[in-house]
């Protein structure tokens, strides 16, 4: 990991400088701006750690040029200064810090809340490496056999040297398993451990407790204390490495459950106080990230863009805005109400009786706790520790119901998929008996009906044949009439047959060239009446995808028409073409013949709907029914314009599959 340091102060720079390369960090200091925009123009880093306040410029600037270079604009950001004030802290964190770390900073933090943003940072799906295995061990011997032994089984393992620097290392890199010496500098293993078992986030992680102790009952206390096995120094290190081997075969297994945020992890403490920000240094020297406030206005500021795990208010701040309406005040910002708020007392020397109420009037506001003045700042330690804790539990609660209510509403859509897909079944089974059905009517249609009619026909053309000479003109022309309704109904049959074919029959799409069809079935009206003098225009090529069969009954449908319309012109005139509008390449078939009022347009589609007589221009009103079914089946759609006596034109659209 490539590191940036700017800071002006010598002290400041050799201190991150040793630390991060001691966490095994490749550090560059730099005290001017002008120093620091040179290295960030020549490579990238991963982490960038700025002075708010330099003597050749201002942190924030650099900040910004940060965020617009393409080569470090992804890089972690922490400001680092003294006690600045709200607004110069939300213009950082406006500005694109991630985070905002004030002096005096307490240096295992600093690094503990570089290593959780860096690995927040990782995008989604990149492989960031197997989790270590943690060593804790003040002994420099004890930890290089270790590192030795567990690296040549292929482990990766990382180390702390007291028991505050290794929680904190758990906390952020979130080992497979940790060995833990029982006796350390600052606290011992047993509580080590303990307090790993209390967070949520590391209380499954494997403990191998190591201890030189010859006491009896070591191994007793050890897993009294919580650890998985003991193994005592003098043995060889290979019975440490198979006892961890024997725990991460146990542990391999994924609940599946989103892990909680640890305890151990860097926090940050709101203290809100117009005055000397109580607590301020002892909580950093805890751990603690501290962030100050001078009101209940800045603090609710700050809130809006900055996460913080608790909130310390005095009761007694000064103006409209006191302890307690603050408190009302961030418990009803729904983003942030979940955050610990403790009220600290405002006033000394009160009696026990006044302590109660304040006690009642700070929960009633919506405090989750209540501190008098005279506690010991080891309380205020633990209370705000039990808060951490409440929270940390609250969400894990929270996010185990919402995994549960997950999968419920994963089990409620999959009952109701299933129900959709049992009823689609019921629908295609249906809809193939009502084909079945209308296929049968259609057979009696076409066989039942056609065979009285041709009876019909086929007697009357015999009467005519055998009394004609007994006929009068009246008489004849009655005879005709019903031969004529005859083929007309006929040719009717005809038409309802093909439109519920083109309903039926399979869409079997293919290169068309349009021109091609359409002059095949130009020819073919030209040989039926070669009296006609028609001028044709077909552009070409035409180029579409659609079923040939089905494209013919299209054209000769609309060319039909034209045909037909144009008959009384000597002029006649017919375009077949194509033009690209707004909604796609739509193609046309125009003419300049008898035309239709467009307020009689939409019945044009509709089955036996006719806009002329039969003895002006003889039809069923089908074709046109038959020419929608087909283009909708295709995807697109038809329409017309015409003018009353100027003739029509017929666009359809053909959309590709």
């Amino acid at each position: 990991m490539r590191v940036l340091i700017l800071d002006d102060s010598l002290t400041v720079r050799m201190d991150l400088l040793e630390a991060f390369d001691g966490a095994g960090w490749s550090s560059s200091p730099c005290e001017t701006v002008a120093e620091a925009r040179k290295l960030l123009s020549q490579e990238a880093f991963d982490v960038i750690v700025l002075d708010v306040v330099l003597p050749d410029g201002d942190g924030v600037d650099v900040l910004a040029e940060v965020r617009a270079s393409p080569l470090n604009s992804g890089a972690v950001v922490l400001m680092l200064s003294g006690e600045a004030e709200v607004k110069d802290r939300v213009r950082g964190l406006r500005t694109g810090a991630d985070a905002y770390v004030a002096k005096p900073y307490e240096i295992g933090y600093v690094l503990a809340r570089a290593r959780e943003l860096v690995t927040a940072r990782a995008p989604a799906g990149v492989e960031t490496g197997a989790a270590p295995i943690l060593v804790i061990d003040d002994s420099p011997t004890v930890c290089a056999q270790l590192v030795e032994v567990l690296e040549r089984e292929g482990y990766r393992v990382e180390v702390a040297h007291t028991g505050e620097e290794g929680l904190r290392l758990a906390a952020a890199r979130r080992p497979q398993a940790m060995l833990v010496d029982g006796v350390l500098p600052d606290i011992d293993g047993a509580t080590v451990i303990r307090r790993m078992r209390l967070d949520a986030a590391l209380r499954s992680v494997p403990c191998l407790m190591l201890t030189g102790s010859q006491q009896r009952n070591a191994e007793l206390l050890a897993l009294d204390a919580g650890a998985d096995a003991f193994v005592r120094k003098e043995q060889d290190l290979t019975v440490a490495v198979a006892k961890l081997s024997a725990l991460l075969r146990r542990g391999q297994a994924d609940s599946g459950v989103e892990e909680p945020s640890s305890l151990l992890a860097p926090k940050k403490i709101l203290i809100v106080s117009d005055g000397h920000a109580p607590f301020s240094k002892l909580l950093r020297g805890e751990g603690f990230e501290v962030v100050t406030a001078r009101s209940g206005d800045e603090a609710l500021e700050l809130i809006g863009i900055e996460a913080v795990d608790c909130i310390l208010v005095e009761e007694a701040l000064p103006g409209p805005v006191d302890g307690h309406e603050t408190c009302r005040r961030v418990k009803a910002v729904p983003s942030v109400r979940d955050v610990p708020m403790i009220m600290l007392a405002g006033a000394v020397g009160r009696t026990e009786r006044e302590d109660r109420q304040a006690l009642v009037e700070a929960l009633a506001a919506g405090a989750d706790d209540y501190l008098v003045a005279s506690e010991e700042f080891g309380v205020v330690a633990a209370r705000i520790r039990a808060q951490l804790r409440r929270r940390q539990v609250e969400d894990e609660s929270r996010r185990i119901r919402e995994e549960l209510l997950y999968r419920e509403i994963e089990a409620a859509e999959a009952r109701a998929d299933a129900r959709i897909a049992q009823s689609r079944a019921a629908m295609v089974e249906e809809l193939e008996r009502k084909n079945r059905e209308l296929e049968a009517f259609s057979y009696s249609v076409s066989h039942d009906l056609r065979a009285p009619l041709r009876s019909v026909d086929g007697f009357t053309h015999i009467l005519l044949e055998s009394v004609a000479e007994h006929l009068d003109d009246d008489g004849r022309h009655y005879a005709d009439r019903v031969r004529a309704g005859v083929a007309r109904m006929s040719e009717m049959i005809d038409d309802m047959l093909q439109l519920s074919r083109v309903g039926r029959a399979q869409l079997e799409r293919q290169d068309v060239d349009l021109a091609t069809v359409a002059d095949s079935v130009l020819a073919e009206l030209a040989e039926r009446e070669p009296s006609r003098s028609v001028a044709v225009t077909v552009a070409r090529p035409l180029p579409v995808s659609a079923d040939p069969r089905l494209l013919r009954h299209v054209l000769e449908n609309l060319l039909g028409n034209a045909w037909k319309f144009t008959s009384r012109r000597s002029d006649a005139r017919i375009e077949v073409g194509a033009e690209d509008l707004p909604e796609g390449r739509a193609y046309f078939v125009r003419d300049n013949g008898g035309g239709f009022d467009m307020n009689h347009a939409e019945k044009l589609f509709v089955p036996f709907q006719r806009l002329h007589s039969e003895s002006e221009y003889p039809g069923t009103g089908v074709g046109l029914a038959t020419v929608n079914r087909v283009i909708e089946r295709h995807g697109g759609r038809i329409w017309a314009d015409s003018v009353l006596g100027e003739g029509a034109t017929f666009r359809f659209t053909l959309p590709t599959p």
